[in-house]
């Protein structure tokens, strides 16, 4: 029910009650003004695009939390969400009075810091931190916080094409790294660079997940964190759960580390007096080795990108090298790794070079006759 009421002031107050029953009112000198906001509000109840005006004054600190409360995120997703909600340069700003420039301001302090002696977000972190934001807004047009999403269709940096940003070590790199590292260390580097497994994955690992007879590992797990007194032991990405099998080669050498380090059943495979490795520890002697090595500007996590394009020069197919990896869908094995697999020109050429070095051992073995 909505009316418009003359004060003895002379100004005019409309009001209405809202779905729930509030009643919301206004003041306005002219009653043309007044009826004109009432048939607006009324129009976006009975469309639908209704707001409840005291509901953005929420800041977006406070919704973000409300919301990410809500969502059923893994321990690193809930950190990542935090980390983007924390950078964001209207966190104490009502949520009806953010608008697309302070979105767009915000992406650019990510991208060019104001201070010379730092460099801004890779493109990559600038996009992740962006979708974390966007989902909550988007959310609260949903729960109709607000009218409208304020980050929809802001521009966001350009990420390098994967052909040009992926680094890959060679075989003779990753045997550098090998001798290099420390008898310990070892069979960590090992696992990244022969089995694809990432970081977490590999630090993840118990004796009771290799099968030294059937030659797998068993990815069941990841560690999360950056230090001892943050690390835990969560399950795989989604979609990461998997069996990788290994060559005998890697077999080997993870027996030789078990008879080395006395590692039991329930133990960490690799481990610092019973402490597993972590994002620190593991990146501390990755650096060491790197640097020994002259392997500057790899990470481990390039030695993942070596197993997999190890597996698709050998001919492996995208679901197998998917299921490898552990991507949740062949869609993010191609996002990532497309450049890597020949292309038609490619293999066309293959194949005609092989019917021409036919044709010319043909011409060699056939006897010799007058040529025109």
């Amino acid at each position: 029910m909505a009316s418009i009421a003359r004060r003895s002031d002379g100004t005019y107050r409309p009001r209405y009650r809202d779905e729930s029953g509030k009643e919301h009112a206004r003041h306005f000198k002219r009653k043309v003004d007044a009826q004109r906001w009432l048939d607006e509000v009324t129009a976006a109840m009975v469309t639908g695009d209704y707001v409840d005006p005291a509901a953005g004054r929420i800041t977006f600190s406070t919704w973000f939390t409300e919301w990410s409360g809500r969502q059923v995120w893994e321990r690193g997703t809930v950190l990542a969400a935090r980390q983007a909600a924390d950078s964001v340069t209207f966190a104490d700003m009502p949520m009806r009075q953010i608008r697309t420039s302070h979105v767009q301001q915000w992406v650019k302090a990510m991208s060019q810091p104001a201070s010379t002696r730092r460099t801004g977000l890779a493109p990559s972190t600038v996009r992740t931190r962006y979708n974390y934001v966007h989902m909550a807004l988007r959310a609260a047009v949903v729960d109709r916080v607000i009218k409208a999403d304020p980050s929809a269709g802001v521009p966001l940096p350009r990420a390098r094409k994967a052909a040009a940003a992926m680094t890959i070590p060679v075989a003779g790199e990753v045997g550098r790294a090998l001798a290099t590292a420390s008898d310990r260390f070892r069979p960590f580097v090992a696992v990244c660079a022969f089995a694809g497994l990432r970081l977490g994955e590999a630090a993840g690992l118990r004796l009771e997940d290799i099968d030294f007879l059937r030659r797998t590992i068993a990815v069941r797990r990841q560690l999360q964190g950056e230090t001892s007194a943050t690390t835990e032991p969560v399950a795989p990405k989604f979609g990461s759960e998997r069996v990788v099998y290994i060559p005998a080669e890697l077999v080997t050498l993870l027996a030789e580390h078990l008879r080395s380090t006395g590692v039991r059943p329930g133990d960490w495979l690799f481990s610092n007096a019973g402490v597993p490795l972590n994002r620190n520890s593991a990146g501390h002697q990755w650096r060491q080795v790197r640097k020994v090595a002259g392997l500057d500007g790899y990470t481990l996590h390039d030695l993942r990108h070596f197993y997999a394009s190890g597996l698709i020069a050998s001919g492996c197919d995208v679901v197998t090298v998917q299921r490898a990896l552990g991507h949740s869908s062949a869609t993010i094995t191609l996002s990532v790794y497309s450049h890597l697999w020949p292309t038609a020109e490619d293999r066309t050429r293959a194949a005609v070079g092989d019917l021409m070095a036919a044709a010319l051992r043909a011409t060699d073995d056939a006897p010799r006759t007058t040529s025109l």
